[in-house]
């Protein structure tokens, strides 16, 4: 199925809502999460963007109280020792900046639906979003952070230099390496540290997790420019 012109976010939005809802149902009742994605965006006739946007968002409610319950508030973070999945975050972000929609999902991580990450690539854009996560990760007062970038992707060795560059000319005390298998480096670094990233299979895994562009939004006041598909159209609240 080819994608037309997309929709303004409103538009689509609007268009998601009852789609969203008959998954949430199929899933209450014990569909498997993919089926009941194609079954409902295959009635609605919905394009591949329309479908991605609901696999990135729409989840039982199961799985999202269970991810929730994982999800530290930014305030509880002074302290602490955090591994943040440097692409997952930075995307994000960056999205932000290009005026792209960024969601709140059912489980309450925020989360960018332009499919990108594979076919990223640095532009100025990108060093303004590491810039604001470095100063986002330094105003929650942290033990340390260390970025971890997926070495697969072109220049993350650049990238991560200048993580560290950046962070050192700050006076923060955060580390940035590559690695060939993020993912796996994440689920396995212990119950004590908190994982930042919006990953849902990475927080399946871990026991803590922060959402650090929920973080940044909040500090730059951008925190209300966030969608989300339920139906009263609010995004769900920060735990503490």
């Amino acid at each position: 199925m080819s994608d037309g012109q997309p929709l303004p976010v409103n538009k689509l939005r609007e268009k998601l809502l009852e789609p969203a809802t008959d998954i949430r149902y199929l899933l209450s009742k014990g569909y498997v999460r993919k089926s009941a994605i194609t079954f409902v965006s295959n009635h609605y006739r919905l394009t591949e963007h329309e479908r991605h946007v609901l696999a990135r968002l729409v989840l039982s409610s199961e799985t999202a109280e269970r991810r929730s319950k994982k999800k530290l508030s930014c305030s509880r973070l002074e302290g602490c020792d955090v591994l943040v999945d440097g692409y997952n975050v930075i995307i994000t972000i960056e999205s932000a900046l290009k005026n792209e929609p960024v969601w709140s999902a059912d489980d309450g991580f925020l989360r960018d639906t332009s499919g990108i990450f594979g076919n990223h690539r640095i532009t100025d854009t990108t060093f303004l979003a590491i810039d604001e996560m470095l100063a986002t990760l330094s105003a929650l007062k942290l033990k340390s952070a260390t970025i971890l970038l997926d070495s697969q992707m072109s220049n993350s060795g650049k990238l991560a230099q200048y993580i560290r560059e950046k962070a050192k000319s700050n006076n923060f005390k955060a580390n940035s390496r590559t690695s060939k298998h993020v993912d796996f480096d994440l689920k396995e670094a212990g119950a004590d540290s908190v994982i930042a990233t919006a990953d849902g299979i990475i927080i399946d895994a871990v026991e803590k997790v922060v959402d650090v562009t929920e973080c940044w939004m909040m500090q730059s006041g951008k925190i209300d420019e966030t969608f989300s598909l339920n139906s009263h159209g609010k995004r769900t609240k920060e735990k503490n």
